[in-house]
């Protein structure tokens, strides 16, 4: 798992889901944790609005993930119970 270091610039999290009816559950777990600022929701229509920032980001996120330097829960469920464990 990779670790990060928290100052005092917001810092922002990218949670990609595959299933839409997840979305209200997801977003109130979050809001549950100590320490989140706000839950927002974006809808990406096409590559045009996915700035180079974005892209880095997501290819970050995509190496991470492909070294096993992820999380991964399968219901919120799971992810509030790890989130509950930290």
């Amino acid at each position: 798992m990779a670790s990060a270091t928290l100052n005092s610039k917001p810092v922002q999290m990218i949670v990609t889901l595959e299933d839409n009816a997840l979305i209200a559950d997801i977003k109130k777990a979050l809001k549950l944790l100590r320490g989140v600022a706000s839950v927002r929701m974006a809808n990406l229509k096409d590559d045009e609005t996915i700035t180079p920032a974005m892209h880095r980001s997501i290819n970050k996120a995509r190496r991470e993930y492909a070294n096993g330097e992820t999380i991964s829960c399968s219901t919120p469920e799971e992810m509030q119970r790890y989130f509950d464990n930290l």
